[in-house]
């Protein structure tokens, strides 16, 4: 009986060990396809800077407002960090949008913005059909960012709640990085003045709820 139960422990001893050189490879695999994932989407990124002209830097600046955002509108620590990658993804979609229309120096016309607004649905498609969290939440703020709290925003016309809460975190954040930043056709407006205008559109164009945090930022 004494050999039996040293044999057992032995073995359950063994089978522990084994287990915990499983959970390390795993974690190991995991991190790496993390960090590939990331890669990918930080290349994409750089590719959409390049092709804009006009809004270079605002990638990287609005995607670290929305992660600041984040936690105040009730992501968790690991959904902050998706979408502090996934936000750099909201126009990759611009990509596909022609240099005369997406690098025009004045405003747009209405054949212009027709065809500026599919954006969204390119971005969306570029990023369609992944299996990861960050691929699947980055198609989503592609898709969603431009709608609007009232329902008179686009492609979908969503409102309310049924806009995902990334997207109306990344609305925020987009707005308040292109208020404060010089482009062609305006002057940068001043934080207080950026401020104030998000919070007179908050309820119609915003979600109240996530304009009420940018005092916590």
């Amino acid at each position: 009986r004494i050999r039996n139960i040293l044999e057992v422990s032995l073995l359950q001893d063994q089978l522990r060990r084994h287990n915990e050189t499983l959970d390390e490879q795993v974690r190991q695999s995991t991190q790496q396809l993390k960090e590939s994932q990331v890669e990918v989407v930080t290349r994409l990124m750089s590719a959409a800077e390049h092709r804009d002209d006009v809004t270079g830097g605002h990638i990287s600046r609005m995607s670290l407002i929305a992660k600041a955002l984040a936690p105040h509108c009730g992501l968790n620590a690991d959904e902050t960090d998706l979408l502090y990658h996934a936000a750099t993804m909201h126009d990759v979609g611009k990509i596909g949008i022609p240099d005369g229309v997406l690098n025009k120096p004045g405003s747009l016309d209405n054949d212009e913005w027709l065809v500026m607004r599919q954006h969204p649905e390119i971005g969306a498609a570029i990023l369609s059909n992944g299996l990861s969290p960050l691929l699947k939440m980055a198609e989503r703020v592609a898709l969603y960012h431009h709608e609007k709290w009232d329902g008179s925003g686009y492609p979908k016309g969503l409102s309310g709640d049924d806009i995902p809460l990334e997207a109306r975190v990344c609305a925020v954040a987009d707005v308040l990085d292109a208020l404060v930043s010089r482009r062609p056709y305006k002057e940068p407006w001043t934080l207080n003045e950026a401020l104030a205008e998000l919070r007179d559109k908050a309820g119609s164009h915003f979600d109240p709820g996530v304009v009420s945090k940018l005092d916590a930022i």
